[in-house]
Parts: structure tokens; sequence; C-alpha cells
């Protein structure tokens, strides 16, 4: 093999294996404009989309032992890949998909496992991370607030009846 195919090779290689997702797209119909536009919407999520031949992608498939992915390799290929919330990728994806109507998501690489178009749109709908986490943490914390009102409420009696001994006291003087 020539130099520069493995050169390409080996990118695609490292840029797979240090991201945390690999949504593959059929990118076929779209502008130049277009793909340059999708390419602007990912920068802040810290993602980035790469147009691959099948046969160099379904290679560094091979290697990586991700065999599941090969349905995913027919027709115009580009990758997007990142690190970070998935979730928000796949929401800018399907919004680029239906706005543009052209380009088509076959599917996700996550952790390794291939997931179809339906598990993206699922992964679509999850709320982002800091939302997750956010009710996470809520869930954890009600108890304890419920507890902390409880005996906030203790104590509000009691000084409720003390401010009701001291005006009968004051009264009565």
């Amino acid at each position: 093999m020539r130099p520069e195919k493995n050169s390409i090779l080996q990118e695609i290689t490292q840029r797979v294996q240090s991201a945390d997702y690999v949504f593959v797209l059929n990118y076929g119909g779209l502008k130049v404009a277009e793909l340059t536009e999708l390419r602007r919407a990912l920068v802040p999520l810290h993602a980035k989309a790469q147009v691959v031949k099948n046969t160099y992608l379904n290679r560094v498939a091979t290697q990586l032992g991700w065999e599941s992915v090969a349905p995913f390799l027919s027709g115009p290929t580009a990758l997007v890949t990142g690190t970070g919330d998935a979730s928000e990728v796949a929401k800018e994806l399907m919004k680029f998909v239906k706005a543009h109507g052209k380009a088509a998501i076959k599917g996700v690489c996550l952790d390794g496992k291939a997931l179809g178009v339906a598990d993206v749109d699922a992964l679509s709908k999850v709320p982002p991370r800091e939302v997750m986490l956010g009710l996470f943490v809520g869930t954890l914390a009600a108890p304890m607030m419920q507890l902390v009102g409880v005996f906030n409420q203790k104590v509000l009696s009691l000084l409720y009846v003390l401010k009701a001994v001291e005006e009968k006291k004051s009264k009565a003087a």
C-alpha cells in the first residue's frame, strides 16, 4: 500500500480511537457549502465531520473489531467524530438532516457498538448531560429537603407555642 494511503488510514484510525462517538452519515446530494455549514455547526460541540472512503472505513472498522459497522458502508460516507455529549451532536445532526433533506444518518458507533437510525433518533431526544445531572442531583436531594422541612416544622411549632405562652403571660400581667 502506498504511503499516502497508510497515512490516511492512520489518521482515520487515530480519530476514531480518540472519539467518544462516531456518527456515520450519507452526505450524498449535499453541496460543499452545506457540508461546510454542518462542519461549522459541529465546532462548538467539539465534533468534526470528515468525508471518508468506504474501503478505508471498512479497514479501520475491521482493525478495531467493529464488524457491526459494515452495514453502514454503502454510498457516500462521512464520519462525525468527537468527544463530549453524543446526544447534543445527535440533535444537531437530526436538525441538519431535516433542514436539508439530502443527507441521511446511517448510524452511530458508541463504545464499539453500532446503533441504527432509530437509536440515533432516540439519542437526539435525550436531554443534555448537564440537565440529566441536575435531575439526578434533584432526585437525591428531594428526600433530604423533605427531612429538613419536617425538622424545621417541629422547631417552628415549638416557637409558636413559646410565642403563645409569652403573649398569654403579657396579657395576664
